[in-house]
């Protein structure tokens, strides 16, 4: 799995053109994954500011709006990819666009609520 972080600030600073060079380039990343096979899925998140947090305390719920990390990079989406290695992973998430104003972790994933585990 690779999880997208973004910087909404350096995002926003963006020229209208930058902006949709840097999407042209994730479009051209994301095709080139499906067509070696290695693209499993992935979403981009909403803004930061829309979520909601919720937390239960002796058995009473809370929700607080967000955005809640207390930084400047935000998780922003995901790409899943099925890889022969992690370092296949690493070299996507290198060449990810973008990713000079942010950063992608890399994280294996270990089996869905669908399959029991």
């Amino acid at each position: 799995m690779l999880l997208i972080y973004n910087n909404p600030a350096a995002l926003a600073a963006l020229s209208e053109d930058e902006t949709q060079a840097v999407y042209g380039r994730v479009d051209e990343v994301l095709a080139q994954l499906r067509a070696s096979g290695e693209l499993v899925g992935g979403e981009g998140l909403a803004p930061p500011s829309s979520g909601k947090i919720v937390r239960v305390s002796d058995g009473v719920v809370a929700t607080t709006d967000g955005p809640f990390a207390e930084a400047k990079e935000q998780f922003a989406g995901y790409v899943s990819v099925d890889v022969a290695s992690e370092e296949r992973a690493i070299e996507i998430a290198a060449a990810w666009p973008g990713i000079e104003r942010g950063a992608m972790e890399v994280r294996a994933v270990m089996g869905s609520a669908d399959d029991g585990r």
